[in-house]
């Protein structure tokens, strides 16, 4: 029987994905198609790499600092990540330069945005790296991605859990991951009341960017301050991946969808992985006896 496994977006919330890799394979689950949205895509290029074990030691031992590192605190025009600290941890913990899709052990895919047509792009064949840099590519932190004439962004955009690309691969069975099912509002409401105590580095980005924009477009005491750009960023995101998500899987269910309870972790709290994970496995856990009726396992 062909599994097929659909990582879906959600940036730092994506850890959760090894936590649901880990378990599926106790219960002697091993999907041989993995297709994978943004940081699905990631995820799901490291497993087929078979670096995951490695990987999962590395995201749990992220700081704040750590983290932080990642980003640039004089932004280009291009985006806020540093791309060549990036570059390098894919290397090393992902994939490298010259893997290639078409020689993996198990199907792979991609799913980037055109942003040029806002059509999706299926990433089937060619360089692993160059498929989840195109997938990740969330606009506002990465530079978009040339690829084949085309620039493309974060797959999320369009097709945040991607069963469809698990079934078009021959997939029988899909098992659907969404990281986005209970964040709308959520986090916004939460970070508001933590962001002015954040001294991390990547909470001073925050709060240059805050006070930059109540000095322009100046508030009048008494009344509730703008959101700070990521605050803004990650608010968007939630709803439109949230929508699609919703809307897409009406039209195409997968036969099993594992909802991780996520809500607590914020958009590029990678550090957090140690949580993302555990609720990975647990998510897990409370669908096994649906997991175990569908795929008829004893």
């Amino acid at each position: 029987m062909n599994i097929g496994l659909a990582l879906g977006s959600g940036s730092s919330r994506g850890w959760s994905h090894i936590g649901v890799i880990s378990e599926l394979a106790e219960l002697g689950i091993t999907p041989n198609i993995i297709c994978g949205t943004s940081i699905g895509s990631l995820v799901g290029a490291s497993y087929v790499s078979n670096n995951l074990a490695k990987f999962e030691k590395w995201a749990r031992s992220l700081t704040k600092f750590a983290t932080a590192k990642f980003f640039n605190l004089n932004p280009s025009r291009n985006g806020f990540v540093h791309t060549e600290r990036l570059h390098h941890f894919l290397n090393q913990y992902v994939a490298n330069d010259e893997s290639v899709i078409e020689d993996l052990d198990k199907r792979y895919a991609a799913v980037a945005t055109d942003l040029e047509t806002g059509r999706e792009v299926w990433l089937m064949r060619g360089s692993v790296l160059e498929a989840v840099w195109s997938s990740i590519s969330l606009p506002g932190l990465f530079p978009a991605i040339k690829h084949n004439d085309k620039w493309l962004v974060d797959g999320g955009l369009v097709n945040p859990v991607p069963v469809s690309v698990c079934r078009a691969l021959g997939a029988e069975i899909v098992i659907a991951v969404n990281l986005n099912g209970d964040i709308v509002g959520k986090h916004f409401q939460k970070q508001q009341k933590v962001i002015k105590q954040d001294r991390s580095v990547v909470g001073k980005i925050t709060n240059v960017v805050k006070e930059y924009t109540t000095s322009v477009f100046a508030t009048p005491k008494g009344q509730d301050q703008p959101p700070s750009l990521f605050e803004a960023i990650a608010g968007s995101i939630n709803i439109t991946q949230d929508r699609i998500t919703r809307s897409r899987m009406a039209g195409d269910p997968p036969d099993i969808l594992l909802s991780p309870r996520l809500s607590h972790i914020g958009l590029l709290e990678f550090y957090r992985a140690e949580e993302a994970i555990s609720e990975g496995k647990k998510c897990v856990q409370r669908m096994i006896p649906e997991i175990k009726h569908i795929l008829k396992l004893a």
